[in-house]
């Protein structure tokens, strides 16, 4: 974070350490950035713990979930879950009385939510998404947009064990930089009034215009999700 704080101008940035599973701490966050910029119009949901909390070889030897400890497994739920509802019920108030906003919530695909030796990271995820949804109609017609974006496999983070031969459940990796694709849009005037939708950034195609390359990344809506 410090890092990348110094390759941005003093005046554009401010860089805090917080832990979003303590709603106190999210609150704070948030009146820090707004007593420097005067209102926060973004809030991306990013913070996230992985399945090396449970076990460093999970993705070729699956942890089972009664294996689990209650601890680790409480501490990713705090995070992935809680951690995205404390910064959104910071941030909604001031972007409602200005009647408008952006909360972007970072998933994972959907065979990760439901895949063998993946909980609870996946039904992290699964429940997150399950929240957005809920959120984007909770806030309908207030100008406060909610959506979900995920990489479209496993990218190349600490999220994953450090290996030479580093890769997803499906032999894939994707660059930690193909979630530079779409968020630009997704924080910008171009996506106002597009809300509870789900964009995959690897389907995102940078030749495309914005609009085509959104078409093209969403995920088509479904009435009642099936999960089993």
């Amino acid at each position: 974070m410090r890092e990348t704080a110094a390759e941005i101008p003093a005046y554009r940035v401010l860089a805090l350490a917080a832990d979003v599973a303590d709603p106190e701490a999210a609150q704070n966050v948030v009146a820090e950035a707004i007593s420097r910029f005067g209102r926060v119009d973004v809030l991306v949901n990013n913070a996230g713990r992985g399945m090396r909390m449970i076990s460093e070889t999970f993705n070729t030897q699956p942890t089972r979930f009664w294996e689990v400890s209650p601890k680790a497994w409480k501490t990713i739920i705090d995070i992935n879950v809680n951690g995205a509802f404390n910064m959104a019920s910071a941030v909604v108030p001031g972007m409602l009385e200005r009647g408008f906003g952006k909360i972007v919530n970072v998933s994972t695909s959907d065979q990760t939510m439901v895949r063998r030796g993946y909980s609870p990271y996946g039904p992290s995820k699964a429940a997150l998404e399950a929240a957005s949804r809920v959120w984007a109609q909770d806030l309908s017609g207030s100008g406060v947009d909610v959506n979900v974006y995920l990489p479209g496999g496993a990218a190349d983070t600490d999220l994953l064990p450090p290996s030479p031969d580093k890769k997803g459940a499906d032999g894939n990796l994707l660059p930690a930089s193909v979630m530079r694709r779409a968020i630009g849009w997704l924080c910008s005037d171009a996506s106002n009034g597009v809300t509870g939708a789900r964009f995959i950034a690897r389907l995102w195609d940078l030749e495309l215009t914005d609009d085509e390359a959104a078409a093209k990344a969403r995920s088509p809506g479904v009435e009642r999700p099936a999960i089993m």
